[in-house]
């Protein structure tokens, strides 16, 4: 059974720090790309970062640059999210993903497995 499980999540004031965890087992976690994605109330679900397995390259989102890193750990088989400078627009579930072919991308439909979410709040 696939199962992608976060933490880390919480309420945090604007300036601060957190790090969320996704701990994943079931699949063969050093083959998969693993992304972050967030979702606003009314708002589609946007990618926020990812890891490619191919090459380990990552990409984030444009409001997070210089403010969240993506990390991968293939023996623990868990990705983390650091996120620095956080803002109150960064408010959201945050949701872990896997995608099977590696390559990391930003768009939530070309990915295999989820979890079910960490809410993230920041207030000003």
């Amino acid at each position: 059974e696939v199962q992608l499980v976060e933490s880390g999540g919480g309420l945090v004031q604007a300036g601060g720090s957190l790090r969320l965890s996704c701990a994943a087992s079931g699949f063969t976690f050093a083959d998969y790309a693993m992304a972050w994605f967030r979702q606003a109330p009314g708002k589609e679900r946007e990618g926020v970062s990812a890891i490619s397995s191919v090459d380990g390259r990552t990409y984030y989102a444009d409001s997070v640059k210089g403010r969240f890193t993506i990390a991968s750990d293939n023996g623990k088989t868990t990705v983390y999210l650091q996120m620095n400078s956080l803002k109150p627009e960064d408010t959201a579930v945050y949701y872990c993903a896997a995608e099977r072919y590696g390559l990391g991308s930003s768009v939530p439909a070309e990915y295999d497995y989820w979890g079910q979410g960490t809410q993230v709040t920041v207030s000003s």
